[in-house]
């Protein structure tokens, strides 16, 4: 093992230079005043005071938090079903996982382009809808538009999560309930759905954290109006140029963002205790 051991270091290398060191100034510019230049600075917690005492941006959190919220239930009540079905066609489950995955080769950017295209008034909908006589739908910057986006790029994590899960469940569970007088609904509730809960819990963590940090998404199915946090940091480092508050803003999101790994990896863990 030890000889082995030197082959790490250029990973922790690699993570100290991409992952630690960027942290770390995020941290600096966050604890102090306004610049670039954060080792001429004073302390402070004023970024972290504008942002708890201005409704304006909590009313921004609120409204990422309830985006990314709604994501994750869609994605959770659309994605089961799939996952159900691909882990049960033992035949033909490596296509419909690659059918799955296939958009995910793609950019994430251009995928989200296309649906600019999708929904615009003049796009390929509302020309659909135009042949049958259907007036034509106003859905481009709008909530659903945003929800469909962050679904439709986000519900590939959901589904492949929960079909590894039930890939790997043992048939015996089912092949007792089944004896001891269980139907299907009840097998389903008492064993498929429980033994499948690490992977639901997995594919929320998956889901709800780019959900709750997304900017692009928002900003081209919800237009320039539809703000959520991720586009206040964007536009902070990228266009206001105050790196401080930015940075601040970003360490409220992580603290967010752990806080919810935490509460799913509690959840699960409660729930093996239990069992």
């Amino acid at each position: 093992m030890k000889r082995f051991r030197g082959m790490a270091y250029p990973y922790v290398l690699f993570i100290c230079i991409l992952v630690v060191v960027p942290m770390l100034l995020i941290i600096a510019y966050a604890f102090t005043v306004e610049g670039t230049a954060f080792f001429q600075h004073q302390f402070t917690l004023g970024n972290f005071a504008r942002f708890f005492s201005d409704a304006v941006f909590l009313q921004v959190l609120i409204r990422s938090l309830r985006v990314a919220l709604f994501t994750t239930v869609i994605c959770l009540l659309l994605g089961y079903p799939a996952a159900y079905c691909i882990a049960k066609s033992e035949k033909r489950q490596g296509i419909l996982i690659l059918i799955i995955t296939l958009p995910t080769w793609i950019n994430m950017l251009v995928r989200t382009y296309a649906w600019v295209g999708i929904l615009q008034d003049n796009g390929l909908l509302n020309t659909v809808l135009g042949w049958f006589g259907i007036a034509p739908l106003h859905l481009m910057y709008t909530d659903f538009a945003v929800v469909l986006g962050m679904v439709y790029n986000f519900i590939p994590f959901m589904i492949l999560e929960i079909s590894s899960v039930l890939a790997k469940m043992d048939p015996s569970f089912l092949e007792a309930a089944e004896d001891l007088g269980a139907d299907k609904k009840q097998s389903f509730l008492h064993v498929t759905l429980p033994l499948s809960l690490p992977g639901i819990i997995s594919g929320i963590t998956l889901v709800f954290l780019p959900s709750v940090s997304a900017f692009f998404i928002p900003k081209l199915l919800g237009g320039g109006s539809y703000v959520l946090i991720g586009n206040i940091i964007e536009t902070e480092f990228l266009t206001a140029g105050n790196w401080s508050f930015g940075s601040a803003l970003s360490l409220i999101m992580a603290a967010i963002i752990m806080l919810s790994i935490y509460l799913t990896r509690r959840i699960d863990k409660n729930r093996g205790d239990v069992s």
